[in-house]
């Protein structure tokens, strides 16, 4: 009875973790080879928040820094920004919403190099707005050679964030990537040169950004727009618009109200539809 009561409360406080963890058990009786994987990194932990702190760390530890001090460090981190647990819980909605091969929220968390990239840099966000800035850029370094995915901790990025494939991506140290949007594969957020300062994009909400899409300089994406694939974008790009070329250039409207949660890469049936 007191472990049915508190199960029903986990579900009611936290229902992404819940699921996690049932997700977790049917794993663990259907493939009991697992069995120890699953329980050190999911079963084992009280919250959401310790497990995806163990997962990141079991992925980024090697023998220059282990993955206990790895995990105290996350613990701080989450500790200073609370909202790191929150926006990693929309980015498992986000990515089991928009990738069809993701078929349960527990596959993003265990197996996903794009949604742990995403997860690496919250933690190193938040160390590095705490002064802790050589373990950041510890983690940057670390999730670049094991992920080839690069991005800054001083980046800041918003929640229900899709990274599909996650290979070979590029976000700089001045970009911005506002809520609910979905970056493919091959993508560079980058700037232009030697400037200094502020020279990064800024991805606003709901953006669509195709696979292999160069976005160069401090430039703004506007909301709800799409950059079709292998496109190089060189300067603002108006809100619910499709831009695409080499460089790019607008060719219609957006294709629908919402592109990063759509997920539709058509260019052509919205030709003609631009201003």
């Amino acid at each position: 009875m007191r472990q049915a009561a508190k199960t029903q409360s986990v579900e009611k406080i936290d229902p992404v973790w819940s699921r996690i963890r049932e997700e977790a058990e049917e794993i663990a009786r259907k493939e009991p080879a697992l069995g120890g994987f699953i329980f050190s990194l999911i079963l084992n932990h009280d919250s959401f928040e310790e497990a995806l702190s163990h997962r990141l760390a079991q992925r980024l530890g090697n023998a220059d820094i282990g993955a206990d001090l790895i995990v105290h460090a996350f613990r701080d981190a989450i500790e200073a920004e609370p909202e790191i647990g929150h926006a990693a819980r929309a980015d498992i909605i986000a990515t089991f919403d928009r990738d069809p091969a993701c078929d349960r929220y527990i596959d993003p968390l265990l197996y996903f190099k794009g949604y742990q990239a995403i997860q690496t840099q919250r933690m190193a966000h938040a160390l590095w707005h705490a002064g802790r800035k050589d373990f950041a850029y510890y983690l940057q370094s670390r999730l670049s050679v094991l992920t080839s995915i690069d991005i800054h901790p001083a980046a800041r990025i918003g929640k229900g964030i899709m990274v599909d494939h996650g290979h070979d991506i590029v976000i700089g140290e001045t970009c911005v990537i506002e809520d609910n949007v979905s970056i493919m594969q091959g993508v560079t957020l980058g700037g232009t040169g030697k400037e200094a300062g502020d020279r990064h994009p800024k991805i606003r909400y709901g953006v669509l950004v195709g696979a292999g899409a160069k976005i160069l300089g401090n430039i703004e994406i506007g909301h709800c727009s799409r950059v079709a694939a292998c496109s190089v974008v060189l300067h603002d790009v108006p809100a619910n618009t499709t831009v695409a070329g080499v460089p790019a250039k607008v060719v219609g409207y957006a294709g629908c109200t919402e592109p990063a949660r759509a997920m539709d890469h058509n260019v052509e049936q919205v030709a003609g539809r631009g201003e």
